[in-house]
């Protein structure tokens, strides 16, 4: 597994990162199986794994935090987040205040079994909820050890434009796959002003393959009604990257993150995993980049 440095931090993480969220952590999804998928990736050098407060109606920090267990954290870069939390009954609510994000992060490193936070991020906040208390308070994470690099995860790129002028924020999250070619300028600026970059949807959520095509089990249908449900627009141009999964030297998921890490300044790739087979392929991506040829493909499908 190669790795990337994460910004201005001093904190290397290996270019494809682990997040646990969504099904994997939802108590539904069998505890052995969700665990065992974490210590594969740790046994293939996945040094970032990603969670959140309301992550799997907040079953997934700790149980992430049962996964690492007995395990050497020391160079792990763990990240999480904060500002929104599970309110019940499949609700998410949020609360940007300072107080909460605090509480939020000091609960987390509870959750997580860990003494420090390598990455806490703000979960969706607006430009304007960065302002002096919100970045003082953040700061004072990391004064307290709570936190050793501070970031926030957006899809809004007016919210990461504003991020990127604030020197308190170390790492930005943006939506970046072969659907999302517009984020790259954005991109650029982020890293040219320190801040490390995490690709969060590089799989652009299997919009480039056909819907029905993935159906095996009830995680399945489960991502495939959301997709219906809030995703239609992805869907309808993922047709256009079909040939991704018709390459004869790597599937399409692996071409789909060759894509996101032939950006050099973008530290790692976030994806999630519910299948053994899948993880596996998917980190046989690392250090495998795309042929001119079918860069050249990609770009055409983009325009």
């Amino acid at each position: 597994m190669q790795c990337r440095p994460l910004g201005r931090t001093g904190l290397s993480v290996s270019e494809l990162g682990f997040g646990c969220a969504s099904w994997w952590g939802k108590p539904r999804f069998d505890e052995r199986t969700a665990l065992g998928l974490v210590h594969e990736a740790l046994d293939r050098g996945v040094t970032l794994f990603d969670t959140g407060a309301s992550y799997s109606a907040g079953e997934a920090e700790p149980r992430l935090g049962r996964a690492l267990r007995g395990r050497d954290t020391s160079n792990l870069v763990i990240a999480t987040k904060a500002g929104t939390y599970h309110a019940g009954r499949g609700r998410i609510a949020r609360d940007m205040s300072p107080t909460a994000v605090v509480a939020s992060a000091e609960r987390s490193v509870r959750n997580l079994g860990l003494q420090t936070l390598g990455l806490l991020q703000l979960h969706g906040p607006a430009a304007q909820e960065l302002d002096d208390a919100m970045l003082a308070a953040l700061e004072g994470l990391k004064a307290r050890g709570i936190a050793r690099a501070i970031g926030l995860n957006s899809f809004d790129p007016a919210v990461i434009e504003h991020a990127i002028g604030q020197p308190a924020i170390d790492v930005v999250m943006v939506d970046y796959n072969v659907l999302r070619p517009e984020r790259e300028p954005l991109i650029a600026r982020a890293a040219a002003a320190g801040k490390g970059v995490l690709a969060g949807m590089p799989l652009a959520m299997g919009h480039t393959r056909p819907l029905l095509s993935r159906l095996r089990g009830p995680q399945d249908l489960w991502y495939a009604a959301r997709a219906v449900a809030k995703h239609r627009d992805e869907l309808a141009r993922g047709r256009r990257f079909r040939f991704l999964h018709r390459l004869p030297d790597m599937t399409g998921s692996q071409a789909a993150l060759a894509y996101v890490l032939a950006n050099p300044v973008v530290s790692a790739a976030v994806f999630g995993a519910t299948r053994m087979e899948h993880l596996r392929e998917n980190l046989a991506a690392s250090g495998r980049p795309l042929s001119d040829a079918v860069m050249a493909q990609v770009r055409a499908a983009q325009s």
